[in-house]
């Protein structure tokens, strides 16, 4: 079993979707608390425009196509070249989803030598059902805590959640392999699980691929496709079960399985991501 000083260094040292420039460690904070304020100073996410004002244009909603922080920053300072720690107006920030807020924010302190990892899963905090969701999984010291670098003072103030957003409870948001393994076992309803009208196995399937590959610090896009993610409503394998089955077991207790964690994903086709994936929004295969 690899010791935790090892798990805890691999999860503070960036990888090519996280990294940042050297000279940005001293002009941005470190804190979990600052990344989060930060993150929200720089990014708007693209379904809650309304909330702050200002309307959602097909042009703006593509900047949430970026993949790595670096995409990010450097697209968050096209449109604005004020240091990152300067709030931008709602209209001046980059448009984003939760995959967004959590990669960056997870960059972030990763940048400052914080361990960190983003995690795919579903909030039931929106609108009460378990809704395809990122957050950030972070070490405060002592043990893993989930924050969702997302809900700023507008979103608390409409969601009022009951919680604070530096420690979301694991029942609040569970990760995708939990959510695999409640649907697997029958307790849970898989029609429940996903966003708007894309609900189901299938759909809680993707995320369990989503999250491994994000526990392997390559974090993709909410809608790349590949391997064993389906693009839509798609049925599974028995083997294809097997395999997902396994992956949500690793996924859920990431630190006790760390070792086989990285085996299997290191191995498998299925869950790996390739040189190309499926954007199923733009509908083209993309670099990764």
């Amino acid at each position: 079993m690899t010791d935790q000083t090892e798990i805890l260094a691999y999860y503070a040292a960036p990888a090519p979707m996280t990294a940042l420039p050297e000279e940005l460690r001293a002009a941005t904070p470190g804190s979990v608390a600052e990344v989060f304020a930060a993150v929200q100073g720089l990014v708007m996410h693209r379904f809650w425009a309304g909330a702050y004002g200002e309307t959602m244009t097909d042009a703006r909603a593509m900047e949430s196509q970026l993949r790595s922080a670096a995409d990010m920053v450097a697209g968050i300072e096209r449109i604005d070249a004020s240091p990152l720690t300067s709030p931008r107006p709602p209209s001046r920030r980059l448009v984003g989803t939760c995959r967004n807020f959590s990669v960056l924010a997870t960059a972030l302190l990763r940048l400052h030598g914080v361990p960190a990892r983003s995690r795919c899963g579903f909030a039931d905090y929106f609108d009460g059902t378990p809704v395809d969701h990122w957050v950030v999984e972070y070490w405060d010291g002592a043990a893993w805590k989930l924050g969702d670098a997302q809900l700023d003072a507008v979103q608390l103030g409409a969601l009022k959640p009951g919680f604070d957003p530096l420690d979301v409870p694991r029942s609040r948001f569970l990760v995708a392999g939990e959510a695999w393994r409640r649907c697997r076992a029958g307790e849970a309803d898989p029609a429940s699980f996903g966003i708007m009208d894309l609900r189901g196995l299938w759909f809680v399937g993707g995320n369990v691929v989503r999250d491994a590959a994000a526990l392997n610090k390559v974090e993709m896009l909410p809608w790349d496709v590949w391997g064993l993610a389906p693009a839509a409503d798609g049925a599974f394998e028995p083997a294809a079960l097997a395999v997902l089955d396994e992956a949500a077991r690793l996924c859920a207790e990431p630190d006790r399985t760390f070792e086989a964690l990285r085996a299997l994903y290191g191995a498998s086709d299925q869950l790996r991501v390739p040189n190309r994936v499926l954007n199923v929004q733009t509908g083209a295969l993309e670099a990764a």
